[in-house]
């Protein structure tokens, strides 16, 4: 099981710490990706790190100011995010596998999301 949090209410410009943390398996196993959907909008991959040598891929539109991390003794991945934007208001979420092919993302089995609201 994954499950999401760290989400909340915050000023444009301002940063958010996000967490992931596992139950049941363990990250080194699979890529980590994280995703969001806002209200209205299509799902939005945000991040994709593989288990084979822990690089990550970014989303255009958080490249630069998102930073995904890992704390292997805790089982727990973390989206640090800084310099929001209004547009990053969504609910987030981080899934167990994920993959990106020809500009799609795909992603496996995920949790309950933690919504983020960013205020102009």
């Amino acid at each position: 099981q994954l499950q999401a949090s760290g989400g909340g209410l915050v000023q444009a410009g301002g940063s958010l710490r996000l967490s992931c943390a596992a139950s049941g398996f363990t990250f080194d196993d699979y890529a980590i990706g994280w995703f969001r959907q806002a209200p209205g909008l299509e799902r939005e991959g945000v991040s994709c790190t593989t288990n084979s040598d822990g690089s990550t891929r970014y989303a255009d539109s958080v490249k630069g100011r998102f930073t995904v991390s890992s704390d292997n003794a805790k089982n727990t991945v973390y989206l640090t995010m800084n310099s929001l934007k209004p547009e990053d208001t969504a609910v987030y979420y981080c899934a167990a596998d994920c993959a990106i092919h020809k500009g799609d993302w795909f992603f496996g089995s995920w949790g309950q999301g933690t919504e983020v609201t960013v205020s102009s």
